[in-house]
């Protein structure tokens, strides 16, 4: 079996592959399954899910950064709006083996220094406070309490 499929034409490898492990689930006996990639695009699936899910959960918090930075915005109802919509496609991702995985703390940082970087209207953001002040079941929550969540945001001393 040529290894140049899987990095020429992944489609065509993945539907080949995807036929033989049929076969082989029937009980046909299969020589040619390229195992070595296969079990790469298996561990692939679970690592591109758990992606997906902590980048709606960094986008969430950093939007939630920019509605307490800069209150009065005109931009903070879309702001709002777009929490509500990552924390809504973040709950549907989520599985409850991400959860050992998912560091909001630094998905916080992250956002709270490229927030820190912006300017609106020429001016940085109002204190923000340093350390993440939600935990993972308020941002996944079924009954999501935006004004809850921002309560948890109040500007730091100083």
């Amino acid at each position: 079996m040529p290894d140049d499929l899987y990095w020429d034409d992944t489609l065509l490898w993945s539907e080949q592959q995807a036929a033989r492990l049929r076969r082989l689930a029937a009980g046909e006996r299969v020589n040619d399954v390229d195992w070595e990639h296969v079990i790469e695009e298996i561990e692939d699936v679970g690592k591109a899910e758990l992606r997906a899910c902590t980048s709606l959960l960094r986008k969430a918090i950093e939007h939630l950064l920019k509605v307490q930075g800069w209150p009065g915005h005109p931009a903070s109802e879309h702001w709002r709006n777009e929490i509500v919509v990552f924390l809504a496609d973040a709950e549907g991702a989520f599985t409850p083996s991400m959860r050992q995985n998912i560091d909001l703390a630094s998905y916080y940082r992250r956002a709270l220094r490229d927030v820190r970087a912006m300017t609106t209207d020429g001016s940085g953001p109002s204190a923000l406070p340093e350390s993440c002040p939600f935990a993972l079941d308020d941002l996944l929550a079924d009954d999501l309490d935006l004004n809850g969540l921002l309560a948890k945001l109040p500007p730091a001393a100083g």
